[in-house]
């Protein structure tokens, strides 16, 4: 592929989507999106989706891809977004891929073959979690695969039930099936947006107030309508969990914007730890009056450096 893609990375709410839509229009790129929950329609809302009359004509791709009933899987992501990031490339356009879901990117970026699945197998695990709640998968993962059981978080109950059901059909690690880090695919350029914490915080706070205004609550009502509760992986978004607590009468309204408010600052120190520990990524400041023109320097540096 002779155009070379450029991902932009990092935190929550540090500006990445407002510097990809810059880029991609000064570059003649088409934005691939690589924020999972943003792959549901009408997912609007809690997940910062940017409006259709704000994309500028930009083409976007992989967005509102799915039913809030369907289960994302990282798999079925690669597969899709590899094809348009070619697709792209081949039209002679700049793919520019946008967005934070820490796994998406690595699946997107990195040589990563995903095992088979088996539905009986994991439907069997996601029950135990059902039934038994996260404890019990941690233990049964902690019998069968040590390593992993120490690696993934503990309150991660969907990737540990993952983990068991790679173990399952697979008879070997977890681990084994773990992506190979090196040269990113197709050499692209990976972008990375941060910010003092400090503000990146306030900006936190102030983005979850603003969702509940322009109506989040009312958003998870019309999508229940639609199946929410019965989506495994959408009903699971900080925000919509939130919210779909709040309408079961669990807390009042004030404390889901405080735990959205929690778990999204929760959320940003996870990305921020793992997206800091690839030397790939080349760091800039959102809060920079000259942001654009940096992150341009910073691509034709970058490129020079390659050739």
């Amino acid at each position: 592929m002779t155009i070379t893609p450029i991902a932009v990375v990092g935190p929550t709410a540090t500006g990445k989507s407002d510097l990809g839509l810059e880029l991609a229009e000064r570059l003649g790129g088409e934005i691939v999106n690589i924020d999972a929950m943003q792959l549901y329609r009408g997912m609007d809302i809690g997940t910062a989706k940017l409006p259709t009359e704000e994309r500028r004509g930009i083409a976007h791709h992989q967005l509102d891809t799915l039913e809030v009933t369907e289960y994302a899987t990282v798999a079925a992501y690669q597969s899709a977004a590899r094809a348009d990031v070619e697709d792209i490339a081949a039209r002679g356009r700049v793919p520019v891929i946008v967005g934070g879901s820490m796994m998406y990117v690595q699946a997107l970026l990195d040589d990563w073959d995903f095992p088979a699945t088996d539905p009986e197998v994991r439907a069997r695990w996601e029950d135990l979690l059902a039934r038994a709640g996260v404890a019990a998968v941690h233990e049964a993962l902690l019998r069968a695969d040590p390593v992993a059981a120490r690696t993934i978080l503990p309150t991660d109950g969907r990737r540990m039930v993952r983990a068991l059901e790679v173990v399952e059909l697979t008879g070997r690690p977890f681990a084994a099936s773990a992506p190979t880090i090196g040269e990113p695919r197709w050499g692209a350029r990976i972008i990375g947006v941060d910010r003092d914490t400090e503000e990146l915080d306030a900006r936190i706070e102030t983005r979850t107030a603003r969702m509940f205004d322009l109506g989040l609550v009312d958003e998870v009502r019309a999508l229940i309508d639609r199946g929410l509760r019965e989506g495994v992986t959408a009903r699971r978004a900080i925000g919509y969990a939130q919210v779909l607590a709040y309408l079961d009468n669990e807390y009042d309204l004030n404390h889901a914007r405080e735990r959205t408010l929690i778990g999204t600052r929760r959320y940003v120190r996870r990305q921020r730890s793992w997206f800091r520990r690839d030397p790939r990524v080349r760091w800039v400041d959102g809060a920079d009056p000259d942001l654009v023109a940096t992150a341009l320097a910073l691509l034709d540096s970058t490129e020079r450096t390659a050739r």
